[in-house]
């Protein structure tokens, strides 16, 4: 057996060689976590961490230590000033309210007039056409059309008026007169026609091209059209004080209605392009029930929109719930008009 001394000779080597590698052990390991930690914050490093914190230090500073947000109203509006000019205060606009008298609406229907239930067929006798005269009396009555055309919205005037510049633009002032009465002109032969088709269940030959077109517009419309009991005949609406011109009453697929025909040069296939003309007819039919130069009453309308190029025509049917919110909105109009005729100029 070796002595101790042997052995601790023995051994003093091999410990210099374990502690020399364990030292490197060590420091590889450290070398490899500061490796591992250095990636890792360069990867997930925003650029937050890349500004140079020492040049902004006085401005971060400045934002912390203060209690008050730096952005107050005042400052706000100032920069709004800057940017969209100074701020134009004007009064909120108000709702006006409902006329009181529309409280109790006026009857669509006559209670006096007996509603007899409509049955489909041939009118023996000829339609009515009682020419607009001024009732004997000395001031007329105002027309339907005249009461909508000065109780219209903002914005539908806005365009109307925007319409009439542009196109003044384009034709001159002259051009433009002479565009309107063309387009005048045109209307009164297309419902010329319309009156002949109608007395004669058959589209008459013409060489005027526009009026041609908008006869093959309305063609298949014409063939759903029966018993013609009312052409271009007078109406008048006299507790209301209000007349009108009633462009046709006859069958629809076999329901009695107040028809409207109307030109247009761009499409209207929807119910809501026809802007006022719902209220026109419903107007009309009022009118109608309450004139005793009439036996009948109406319930139900039609717009149809006929076009020049021939297309065929749109029909906008008015069934009678429909047709009663439109004498709504219609004497919401005549109210407005009143007002604004018995209002101080």
């Amino acid at each position: 057996m070796l002595n101790f001394a042997t052995c601790g000779m023995a051994m003093s080597p091999l410990k210099q060689y374990n502690g020399i590698l364990l030292k490197e052990l060590v420091s590889l390991r450290h070398n490899f976590c500061t490796f591992l930690c250095l990636n890792y914050q360069k990867k997930d490093q925003s650029k937050y961490e890349q500004v140079d914190h020492k040049k902004y230090a006085s401005l971060v500073r400045s934002v912390v230590s203060t209690k008050v947000s730096p952005q107050t109203p005042e400052t706000l509006l100032g920069e709004d000033t800057l940017l969209y000019g100074p701020v134009i205060k004007s009064k909120p606009a108000r709702e006006e309210p409902a006329p009181e008298s529309l409280l109790n609406l006026p009857p669509f229907l006559n209670s006096e007039r007996q509603c007899s239930q409509h049955e489909p067929g041939p009118v023996l006798k000829p339609p009515l056409q009682i020419p607009l005269l001024k009732n004997g009396t000395k001031t007329r009555l105002p027309s339907v059309t005249h009461i909508l055309q000065l109780t219209m919205s903002l914005e539908q005037a806005f365009y109307l008026e925007r319409w009439r510049r542009r196109m003044t633009k384009e034709l001159g002032p002259d051009g433009f007169k002479l565009y309107t009465k063309n387009v005048l002109n045109r209307g009164q032969l297309f419902h010329s026609a319309l009156e002949d088709a109608l007395l004669s269940s058959k589209i008459p030959e013409t060489n005027n091209e526009d009026v041609a077109g908008y006869l093959q517009s309305v063609k298949g419309i014409l063939e759903d059209v029966k018993g013609t009991r009312v052409l271009e005949s007078a109406v008048n609406h006299l507790p209301l004080q209000y007349t009108g011109l009633v462009d046709c009453v006859a069958e629809y697929r076999g329901k009695l209605c107040v028809i409207d025909w109307k030109t247009s040069e761009k499409p209207k296939p929807y119910f809501r392009n026809t802007f006022d003309n719902p209220l026109q007819v419903a107007a009309y039919a009022g009118a109608l029930n309450h004139d005793d130069n009439y036996d009948f009453q109406v319930e139900q309308g039609l717009i149809v929109v006929a076009y020049k190029d021939g297309r065929p025509a749109h029909a906008h049917f008015m069934e009678p719930q429909l047709f009663l919110t439109c004498w709504q909105r219609w004497l919401l109009r005549l109210q407005k008009y009143k007002e604004k005729i018995d209002a101080p100029t």
